[in-house]
């Protein structure tokens, strides 16, 4: 194996082994940031020996070894007793030679546990969300600042900026290193599976740069909520979302052409749908159900999705059902957004001036304003009607509001389309 071959190897390693290594650190330090700095002493630490002396039969044996080497020593150098609970720096103190093993084995233990705490404390509600998701992208993702900056267009020291000052809040409000329980779990579950979906949004449909799609988030995405399901096994919530993730990204190779353009759902090639996400997203839905969670909100848009999945061809697609599943979630989670989607529901299943009619409704509504999928909803709809003229102007003004390089060449197509059927 040469040197490039081990350092790829190395990376993806990484890539798997990271959140659990940092996550067994981050139990017994209480200290993400350290817990993180260790296990980067790690992999700085393969990359130099690994090359000369082989990849080891259980890397992520060794990575984690190595980092509790130098927990163990940096405890001895700086004293990092004190920041224990009183009771293991009493044991400690009084026996140090076994206290040393007794924190490998705590190291070993729980793993699951340890991730399902370290999702929960990099989504804490005292960071602000964008900081969520560079430090969750950045713990358990496995991605570098530079990765992470690349995939949502920022400055590589805005990004890392955003991952310091995150480390540091944590640390300067002593969030504890723990799951929630009873109402607040509720509550900061919320948060979590906010940010995985947040990420996967980012990864389906780039909000700006040259590229329509970032696969590589959705699939980093869809990596958590797995991750989340197995840890949460009765949470509904999380099943909603890993259904509906996994029913999106079913869609991921139709979804553009041969030079990366857009490919509307209802002009998608649903041969190339993967069929083993389909299966699995339709079975994360059941559990959602089987758990109680028909009316919540991931459930139901899981539900809409898998109304698509269902059809083998966008003839067949059941748009009164979808209709009506919108109409259900926009009374549970009401926003402008679901309000739209539903039009355009109502639209394929009454017809496009029915569609119209709602969203037109919507036209004042501040949060749309400047949202580039009003004007290219409603223009949609104006050239089902053949009011062309109307139907460019509003192609034109959505091109100018998407900051996403393909959606504005396609909304500049559909526009320049319009033109030629416009009267004059």
């Amino acid at each position: 194996m040469t040197a490039t071959d081990t350092h790829r190897s190395i990376e993806a390693i990484w890539r798997i082994e990271s959140a659990r290594i940092i996550a067994g650190l981050a139990r017994m330090l209480r200290d993400v940031g350290l817990a993180e700095e260790l296990a980067q002493d790690a992999l700085v630490t393969a990359l130099e020996q690994w090359p000369q002396t082989g990849v080891p039969d259980n890397p992520g044996a060794w990575l984690m070894t190595t980092a509790k080497h130098r927990a163990i020593d940096r405890l001895r150098r700086h004293q990092l007793m004190e920041r224990k609970h009183e009771e293991i720096a009493r044991e400690l103190e009084a026996e140090q030679a076994d206290a040393m093993p007794r924190f490998d084995a705590m190291l070993d233990d729980d793993i699951g546990d340890d991730l399902l705490r370290l999702i929960f404390t990099a989504c804490h509600p005292a960071l602000p969300a964008e900081s969520r998701v560079a430090l969750t992208l950045r713990l358990l993702g496995g991605l570098s600042t530079a990765e992470i900056a690349r995939a949502f267009l920022q400055p590589e020291p805005t990004i890392a900026q955003r991952i310091v000052r995150a480390k540091r809040t944590l640390a300067e409000k002593q969030v504890p290193f723990e799951v929630p329980r009873g109402d607040e779990l509720a509550e900061r579950l919320d948060a979590v599976l906010g940010v995985i979906y947040l990420i996967f949004n980012e990864g389906y449909t780039a909000t700006a740069g040259d590229d329509w799609m970032r696969p590589a988030l959705c699939e980093e995405a869809l990596r958590l909520g797995r991750i989340l399901a197995g840890l949460m096994p009765r949470q509904a919530p999380v099943f909603g979302l890993l259904a509906l993730m996994e029913l999106q990204a079913s869609r991921t190779h139709a979804r553009s052409g041969p030079d990366g353009e857009p490919i509307r759902l209802l002009e998608q090639n649903r041969a190339r749908w993967d069929r083993l996400l389909i299966q699995r997203g339709l079975a994360a839905l059941d559990r959602a159900r089987q758990l109680g969670g028909d009316a919540e909100p991931y459930t139901l848009q899981a539900a809409i999705a898998a109304c698509h999945a269902r059809a083998n061809t966008a003839e067949q697609t059941d748009w009164d059902r979808i209709a009506t599943l919108y109409a259900t979630l926009a009374t549970i989670a009401p926003s402008p957004v679901v309000e739209l989607n539903r039009a355009v529901a109502v639209a394929m299943a009454s017809g496009p001036a029915a569609g119209l009619a709602l969203v037109d409704a919507l036209r004042d509504e501040p949060a749309l304003a400047n949202y580039h999928l009003l004007p290219a909803v409603r223009g949609d709809l104006l050239e089902k009607l053949a009011r062309h003229g109307e139907a460019r102007a509003e192609f034109e003004r959505a091109a100018t509001l998407t900051r996403n390089a393909r959606e504005r060449e396609l909304m500049q197509t559909r526009a320049a389309a319009c033109a030629q059927h416009a009267p004059g």
